[in-house]
């Protein structure tokens, strides 16, 4: 089975129950300071080095006293009803590492717990990604899929949500409580395929409106607003 690195006391102490740890390696300083608080004992082997041979080990450019080795889960089938009952994300393409790994840290904040990603997709268990979602990938599930197929079947049951320039401004649409919130690559958007599936266009308007400014919003960032707008809107009822 494969395995994932995560490094840092709260990446480290977020999965630790979460997925099987191989190997945990940590320094003298960190087991005098956090010992009490992450304990070995989830770890099949625990073993204490020096900052030195830390240093060595660590992809951060400033390792932060220690790492681990957890094992990948196994994929699960999906279930393309999900969406009909409860809101989940989409990626299409979207191959940023630090990118992937907010917005999985942002479906954490806001209470998802799915997130559909197409094979194209930054790995979710790559270094990068692990640490930008600060823990969050142990109560996120991450499913890589055939997006367009599966948007097609989730369509039949719940609506299918993306951002476009030509879409319904987001802050006046009336938007449902469940179904399927597709963000598109940063180059590239939402690819064609995907987009054929989509129910509902939105767009987060710029303001003021004649002025100049960016041409688009990072994905991470509008995946946050337009969440945070879904989550309002059904907190508002």
């Amino acid at each position: 089975m494969g395995l994932f690195l995560a490094e840092g006391p709260k990446v480290v102490g977020d999965l630790l129950g979460k997925f099987p740890c191989r190997l945990l390696v940590y320094t003298d300083a960190f087991s005098e300071e956090f010992g009490s608080s992450l304990s070995s004992a989830y770890a099949e082997d625990a073993r204490q080095v020096t900052q030195k041979e830390l240093e060595r080990a660590s992809l951060l450019q400033s390792p932060q006293g220690v790492l681990a080795l957890f094992e990948k889960p196994v994929a699960e089938k999906v279930d393309a009803t999900l969406p009909s009952r409860e809101l989940c994300i989409a990626l299409d393409g979207v191959q940023d590492p630090g990118n992937v790994g907010t917005i999985v840290r942002i479906a954490d904040w806001f209470g998802i717990r799915h997130v559909f990603c197409s094979p194209d997709t930054a790995d979710v268990f790559a270094p990068k990604v692990v640490q930008a979602t600060m823990g969050a990938i142990g109560r996120v599930k991450a499913h890589y899929l055939p997006l367009p197929q599966f948007l097609q079947e989730v369509g039949k049951r719940a609506l299918v949500m993306g951002t476009f320039l030509d879409g319904a401004n987001i802050y006046s649409t009336q938007l449902p409580a469940t179904g399927v919130l597709l963000m598109g690559s940063e180059g590239h958007g939402i690819s064609e395929a995907c987009a054929r599936m989509v129910s509902q266009r939105l767009l987060i308007p710029a303001a003021p409106h004649e002025a100049d400014g960016s041409e688009s919003l990072n994905v991470a960032v509008a995946t946050a607003i337009c969440v945070s707008e879904l989550r309002r809107y059904l907190l508002r009822g």
